[in-house]
């Protein structure tokens, strides 16, 4: 019996083997599930930096242009947006490990730009820093 799963690809038993063969995951389903991954990350890293500045507020000096409150807000937006195209670069790499569960292996997620430009580049400078 193949029941239907909640994405409506049909969802498959295993075989004898402990093989399951892998339905084709519908593109509209990849779409909506890289970006809920990209945005999931982009809240991860703006939560992260949010709480560094937190702690960076929370350490500094009573006279120290840390504790100063009046850009604040300002330092939370700049956050999201640094995040937000962190994310987009799959900086971080939560995007793809979330995409890694819910794709099936025969639709990898897509590189991001710079990682094909970076494997063009010859051997010396192909390295990660």
């Amino acid at each position: 019996m193949n029941p239907i799963d909640n994405r409506g690809a049909a969802a498959t038993a295993p075989h004898d083997d402990g093989a399951a063969p892998v339905a084709a995951a519908d593109p509209g389903y990849i779409a909506k599930a890289t970006k809920a991954a990209l945005q999931f990350e982009g809240f991860f890293i703006a939560h992260m930096l949010h709480q560094m500045r937190a702690g960076t507020r929370a350490m500094a000096g009573e006279d120290s242009v840390f504790k100063d409150p009046v850009n604040s807000d300002m330092l939370d937006l700049a956050d999201t947006l640094v995040a937000d195209k962190m994310a987009g670069q799959r900086a971080f790499g939560i995007a793809d490990a979330i995409l890694r569960q819910l794709l099936p292996p025969a639709a990898p997620p897509a590189k991001p730009a710079g990682a094909a430009a970076a494997e063009s580049l010859p051997a010396p400078l192909n390295r990660p820093a």
